[in-house]
């Protein structure tokens, strides 16, 4: 018989956790390194002892002088299952990955083990919101909005004027003048942008919600901030705001749902062009991402078997009584689709 190790191991391997994912690192390489890190700690510890079973082995008669050879019964260990024989217990897992985030984007990312793969549907089917930080740098453009992209482009942001007189021995008249009359890229002016992008997703988180506004589940819906697009939709912002202005850097919080990284860095470029500008994204970083926030997510110190188990424990009661309000948001309510 194996050990029982292995066993009572996976037992404790079913449900969902989240990994913080440093920048610079493919999804699928730092699932890769989960599944190895897991094996290891299942199929280590101490090889229990072999089942002894008895053999007749030939041998010399004791106390005889003759060479005649004897049958004599012998305990011998068996090795037909020792590891160093067949191999470790556990050679795969299943694992799954939740809503991905490219090679240059960091921040939290949600793994599921065995049962916990199909949990990541039903996160899915809720259509959860997910938080972001996106940093941009004003002054230039690249072809793929990021900032060591290709540059295509490099423009002014406003400058004090204080120094005009001295750029007008510089550059041409018409120039200066432009600067003077372009301080375009204030904190009050990109508030102002951002407002008017929430306003115009929410309007179509409404439209794809497919819900009568007039109707008191819609009412109650809203009220518990669980309206949510039916069917697949593009990219939705429900919040976007500015933490930090200091020009040429801002930074932006961003809340969403049906988004990728590139279109994130691709809003930092358009409302670079609102502003009168360019823009390009320096970091894309996830904070939140359904009921899971970068203090639930391990750091890669901590991607081994105990540390993992430990959180799918921690985080299973949450998972269920948030995918409990998410899918079934109310009576009457229509049930998330399937995909």
């Amino acid at each position: 018989m194996g050990s029982r190790r292995p066993v009572l191991a996976l037992a404790r391997l079913h449900g969902l956790f989240a990994v913080y994912k440093p920048p610079g690192l493919k999804w699928k390489h730092l699932r890769d390194t989960v599944e190895l890190q897991l094996l290891k700690g299942v199929n280590a510890g101490k090889a229990p002892a072999p089942e002894q079973r008895v053999r007749f082995l030939l041998g010399p008669t004791e106390g005889s002088e003759e060479k005649a050879l004897t049958l004599t019964a012998t305990s011998v260990p068996a090795l037909a299952n020792h590891p160093l024989v067949c191999g470790p217990a556990v050679t795969s897992l299943k694992i799954g990955v939740g809503h991905r985030l490219d090679a240059q984007a960091s921040g939290v990312l949600v793994l599921g083990v065995g049962h916990g793969c199909s949990l990541l549907t039903d996160m899915y089917n809720a259509h959860l919101t997910k938080d972001y930080t996106v940093r941009g740098l004003l002054g230039k453009a690249t072809d793929d909005f990021c900032e060591d992209g290709r540059l295509v482009e490099k423009s002014t942001y406003g400058v004090p004027r204080r120094n005009c007189f001295y750029l007008g021995v510089y550059e041409p008249l018409e120039n200066v003048l432009r600067m003077l009359s372009s301080d375009h890229v204030t904190r009050e002016k990109l508030d102002r942008i951002l407002a008017v992008i929430q306003g115009s997703h929410q309007k179509a988180l409404v439209m794809y919600s497919n819900l009568d506004l007039q109707t008191q589940e819609a009412y109650d819906m809203a009220v518990r901030g669980l309206i949510r697009p039916m069917n697949k939709s593009p990219m939705l912002i429900t919040g976007i705001r500015c933490l930090h202005f200091a020009p040429p850097e801002f930074l932006l919080e961003v809340r969403c749902m049906h988004e990728t990284q590139k279109q994130l860095r691709k809003l930092v470029h358009e409302i670079g062009l609102e502003l009168k500008t360019t823009a390009v994204c320096s970091q894309v970083r996830r904070t939140r991402d359904g009921f899971f926030t970068l203090d639930d997510a391990l750091l890669r110190t901590r991607w081994d078997l105990h540390s993992i188990q430990d959180a799918i424990q921690a985080a299973a009661p949450r998972v269920a009584a948030e995918l409990e309000k998410s899918l079934r948001p109310g009576p009457g309510a229509p049930a998330a689709p399937q995909p």
